[in-house]
């Protein structure tokens, strides 16, 4: 397997666009580790290789545990994660699954209860912007392993 097509050198413009979404959604103040646990878990249901090496590397560097890491893809069957995460990760999944499904109420009304309106846009936020990455990645055949964690900048 190869890569397809490097987007950041085909259309700059585009990946630069991309890029300055990914820095909006890193600066936006929310928590590193449920940011990180969108991106993983979004990744994981998308089948997006490359963004699960990336964003497990990122987790653990954040100082998520490896025990997490492992049972993220059953979260609703541990005790590992908080009220707080587990509403996340319902909107995640929701958001994520949108062509099969919908956002219900009640995945909308449990969020709501730890995250006010503002920070349920930049959960959103968080959400798209990975999902986009996902279709990027997988579509032009992004390699897992060539990743290497490195700080992006949290300014727009």
């Amino acid at each position: 397997m190869q890569t397809r097509l490097d987007l950041e050198q085909t259309n700059p413009a585009a990946y630069r666009a991309m890029m300055q979404l990914e820095r909006h959604v890193r600066g936006s103040g929310l928590d590193s580790t449920i940011l990180e646990l969108i991106k993983i878990r979004a990744s994981q249901i998308n089948g997006c290789a490359f963004c699960i090496d990336m964003h497990t590397q990122d987790a653990r560097l954040d100082g998520e545990t490896e025990q997490r890491i492992y049972a993220l893809n059953a979260w609703r069957e541990t005790p590992f994660f908080t009220a707080e995460e587990r509403a996340v990760l319902a909107l995640t999944e929701a958001v994520t699954l949108i062509a099969s499904s919908i956002v219900s109420d009640a995945i909308f009304d449990d969020v709501s209860r730890y995250f006010a309106p503002n920070d349920i846009a930049k959960l959103l936020m968080a959400i798209v912007t990975i999902n986009s990455w996902n279709r990027i990645a997988i579509t032009t055949q992004m390699l897992p392993g060539s990743y290497q964690p490195q700080p992006v900048k949290a300014s727009v």
